[in-house]
């Protein structure tokens, strides 16, 4: 045989093989998955996902949008405390984390060079559902798994998991509030998120699913960015302009709420919101009869858990749909809901249980949510 020949099949032979493993992502309706306990699909979901089993230990990556959301933090620093522990590490050779910030097409850059540097997989926020099709289609056709959580994409050609959006915001949060309301009227006040996301229209939906059953509810919305500074600053405009509100339905940042509220002297009204320290705090210290809502930061344990698992063969349904914790305010206790002695930033609930997904606050704040 030709030397020469025999040097560029040497090439060419691993190249086919490797899209020939690419193309051998399925959607299919398979009856066992992985760890159905956790991985439960979403209602209506029938199709399952999976990839050709390949030998570990495995390159995989992190990809956050947004910056600066403590949020984001957290779930960075609870990734890098489960990929630490040594019965996960024997499974990870590097785990690398960016975020990229709002900029879709920086988003999107960061994924490709992973996919091109021949990462094994890769978990990411997207900042917008629509615009990562093309990036999609580059990691399938080089055999990078792609786990699309908590702003999952819109595309059903790769895994996605998150919370029930509108099951969450709406039938949860919203109901809870309009039921604490003593008259079902007046004006209630919701705050977004980021314009853009999946999340955001997602969570408005099931808003509008709830307050459109009720006519003599009007509502005022304003955009919080699920940042608690700039959500006090746009509650605290919106008391200036429009006076006392009814209720209020917060997605996130909603420590904002509370300060606002306090800082004018707004009498306590039903107030829905996230699971952070301070605002949960805040509701029991400044009286307010409310719920927190939670998704918790574990999400990117769970999200990185399941890109193992579809690197080893494993099959999971096509998209996931996590548990919603929440209480009531005359039902949180300290040091279950609410923690005294932790910063008002502390994601009070940080585990999946039934996902094998638990942290102290002490294993997470060994890690930091930088870029690596």
């Amino acid at each position: 045989m030709n030397p020469t020949f025999q040097r560029n099949l040497r090439r060419v032979l691993p190249a086919v093989a490797f899209a020939a493993a690419a193309t051998a992502v399925s959607v299919s309706n398979a009856a066992e998955t992985f760890l159905p306990a956790c991985y439960k699909p979403a209602a209506g979901v029938s199709t399952t996902v999976s990839y050709p089993a390949r030998k570990g230990p495995y390159r995989v990556a992190l990809v956050n949008g947004h910056t600066g959301i403590p949020w984001r933090m957290q779930m960075i620093q609870q990734t890098r405390a489960w990929a630490a522990r040594p019965d996960v590490a024997k499974d990870i050779k590097e785990l690398k984390v960016v975020s990229t910030g709002a900029d879709v097409a920086s988003q999107i850059a960061a994924i490709d060079n992973f996919i091109q540097a021949g990462y094994d997989a890769i978990a990411f926020i997207a900042v917008n559902p629509k615009a990562f099709d093309a990036v999609i289609r580059r990691a399938k056709k080089a055999g990078t798994v792609l786990v699309s959580f908590d702003n999952p994409v819109d595309s059903p050609d790769v895994l996605r998991i998150t919370p029930e959006w509108v099951e969450f915001e709406g039938d949860i949060k919203t109901q809870a509030v309009v039921d604490l309301m003593p008259v079902k009227k007046g004006k209630l006040l919701e705050v977004r998120g980021l314009p853009g996301n999946s999340t955001d229209r997602d969570r408005h939906a099931g808003v509008r699913k709830i307050l459109d059953k009720y006519k003599d509810i009007s509502v005022v919305e304003v955009t919080g960015n699920w940042d608690t500074g700039t959500v006090q600053k746009v509650v605290a405009d919106a008391i200036a302009v429009n006076g006392k509100f009814d209720a209020v339905v917060c997605q996130h940042g909603c420590r904002g709420v509370t300060s606002a509220m306090k800082a004018a002297n707004h009498p306590p009204v039903p107030v829905g919101g996230d699971a952070e320290n301070g605002f949960v705090k805040a509701l029991i210290e400044q009286k307010i009869p409310g719920i927190s809502v939670s998704t918790s930061p574990g999400q990117g344990p769970v999200a990185m858990r399941a890109a193992i698992a579809l690197l080893q063969g494993q099959t999971l349904p096509s998209l996931v749909n996590l548990p919603t914790p929440n209480v009531l305010t005359k039902d949180m206790k300290p040091d279950v809901n609410y923690f005294p002695n932790l910063p008002d930033s502390y994601e009070t609930v940080s585990s999946y249980a039934s996902c094998g997904i638990s942290f102290t606050p002490d294993e997470i704040n060994k890690f930091n949510p930088d870029n690596n």
